[in-house]
């Protein structure tokens, strides 16, 4: 696919999240492919998963744990087979009702039309803060 194509391609993945539309987002993936984000600790959806269905089950702990309350990828350059992807988003941790903001840097390997890979950067930090339970007297 060319750079133009694969920069479509995960525009639409955007779209998809955006919508709801986790089921499409899913198929537009290769069923082997590799999830990424930063170790966190005490946050449940950091780390990294294999497999379409790693990735199903990491979408279901970002809608049980997680308020999106904005995101907006900004801008996309894509070179070869990856499209970087640079934004920024909020959201609140239901647990704690805490919010964070963070820019992202997106990393996408597409092949044959599918995506094989993604890696995302955030500040860890916020997101930590975010998580920490409030510690008691």
């Amino acid at each position: 696919m060319s750079e133009n194509e694969n920069t479509a391609l995960i525009e639409q993945a955007y779209n998809n999240f955006k919508n709801g539309n986790i089921e499409a987002l899913l198929q537009q993936m290769s069923e082997d492919v590799t999830w990424q984000l930063p170790e966190v600790p005490g946050v449940p959806l950091a780390g990294k998963r294999n497999g379409r269905e790693a990735v199903r089950e990491f979408f279901a702990i970002v809608a049980r744990d997680q308020d999106v309350l904005d995101f907006e990828p900004r801008e996309a350059v894509a070179q070869g087979d990856k499209v970087i992807s640079l934004g920024d988003y909020r959201w609140r941790v239901k647990e704690t009702g805490r919010e964070f903001a963070s820019d992202f840097i997106h990393v996408f390997t597409v092949r044959k039309g599918k995506i094989v890979a993604f890696r995302e950067h955030f500040d860890t930090a916020v997101v930590a803060a975010a998580y920490r339970k409030a510690m008691k007297a």
